[in-house]
């Protein structure tokens, strides 16, 4: 699994290091791809920009596998972590989503691996229905590599995926949708660009972390069904109107 992450964040610097229950945001992010069931090999891709040389420092002291690589090319970046540790898969997670949930990271995998010979591409994004902040790809790296190759385009270049998923006449894309039939991914917003994103996942926190470190999906709805007023705090970004025209770039 390839964690993409810079200091450099376009709408919002440095935000992988603002502190969540005590810890950076990008080590409470970790921990949540880890406690996924799935045995996999988890890698932070950072970028050779000097100010990452901070995320590289983190990634020593807590013994997580760190990747340097180009700092806007992404597509660069998660093909050639994925050769540096022999991936035969690659999973990209973004690092902005300290929410996401892993039983929805392994709902996902699960799906791509009961399905492996009939999907080239498969994601939880295209159309997405989980909340936005539990985001998964998953590649093999022998079509990612076909798409790092032949994308020629900055956006194909800049955001991984789109030279793959925008072509379904080449290739098999799959996607998992919430099995409970809801619809969230306009209405609620689990990841962080903008200082209300800060203080709404902060108060997540706050409210379950201490109780139970693993807090799922299911946990948090909970808690904003109980309290609402949480879910307010950054409302107004929630569904995909506030980023058209705005390139996504961790």
């Amino acid at each position: 699994m390839v964690i993409q992450a810079r200091r450099s964040s376009t709408r919002m610097h440095d935000k992988i290091m603002y502190p969540l229950s005590g810890k950076p945001l990008l080590i409470r992010m970790f921990e949540r791809v880890r406690s996924s069931k799935i045995k996999k090999e988890i890698v932070v891709a950072t970028t050779t920009d000097i100010d990452d040389d901070k995320v590289v420092e983190i990634c020593k002291e807590n013994n997580i596998n760190y990747f340097r690589g180009h700092p806007t090319d992404l597509l660069d970046r998660h093909y050639k972590a994925g050769l540096e540790f022999n991936a035969d898969v690659v999973v990209k997670i973004p690092s902005d989503c300290p929410l996401i949930c892993p039983n929805v990271i392994d709902e996902v995998l699960n799906f791509y691996l009961d399905h492996r010979n009939e999907y080239d591409f498969v994601s939880n994004l295209h159309p997405a229905t989980f909340p936005d902040g539990n985001d998964v790809e998953i590649m093999p790296i022998n079509i990612l590599e076909t798409a790092w190759k032949e994308a020629d385009k900055d956006y194909e270049r800049e955001h991984t995926t789109p030279f793959i998923r925008e072509r379904p006449d080449r290739f098999r894309t799959g996607n998992v949708e919430w099995e409970t039939g809801l619809n969230f991914a306009d209405t609620h917003r689990f990841t962080i660009d903008y200082k209300e994103d800060y203080e709404f996942i902060k108060k997540v926190y706050d409210e379950l972390y201490n109780e139970n470190n693993n807090f799922t999906l299911c946990d948090i709805m909970k808690l904003l069904d109980n309290k609402p007023e949480i879910r307010k705090i950054n409302e107004m970004y929630a569904g995909e109107n506030w980023y058209k025209n705005v390139k996504r770039q961790t």
